[in-house]
Order: C-alpha cells, then structure tokens, then sequence
C-alpha cells in the first residue's frame, strides 16, 4: 500500500516534463498573442497546454523582445483568458 501512495502524483505539482511541455506549448503558441497585444507583465491561465493544466498558471514577465516564465502557480479557481481578441 506504501508504494502505491509514492506513485500518485499530487493535482498540485508539476514535474519538469510537464513545465518543460507548458513551457513549450507558451513559447509557440501564446508569445506571439503576447507581443501582439503588448503585454509586459502577468499571469496566465495554462489550459492552453491541455485540459489537464487548467489548474495552473504561469506568471510572466517581458524580457527585451522575449518573455521569461517566472513562476508555475496551482489555482484551482483560475480561469481562461482568451488572447484571440
């Protein structure tokens, strides 16, 4: 029964496959909505990396031209902002 209990992954961690698949996923897809719209600074809902992120938000910050991730962030009433205004 000890073993089993190891192996469940708590809904409130993210491992380095998942921050690196989040990571990926918010580089591609939602820098360019980023820029479009002149963002600098801010949280962000990672549903955008599937169902199963929706929990999770991603603090960002501009960095030149580029973004940096600062922080992964467990929230479970967190919501989705749609950039594709």
């Amino acid at each position: 029964m000890e073993k089993q209990k190891n192996q469940i992954k708590l809904a409130d961690e993210l491992d380095d496959i998942d921050k690196s698949y989040i990571t990926e996923i918010f580089f591609e897809d939602i820098v360019p909505k980023l820029i479009k719209h002149d963002a600098r600074i801010g949280n962000i809902c990672c549903e955008f990396a599937g169902e199963k992120y929706k929990n999770w938000n991603i603090q960002f910050r501009s960095k030149g031209q580029d973004f940096d991730i600062v922080e992964f962030e467990y929230d479970e009433e967190g919501s989705v902002l749609d950039l594709d205004l």
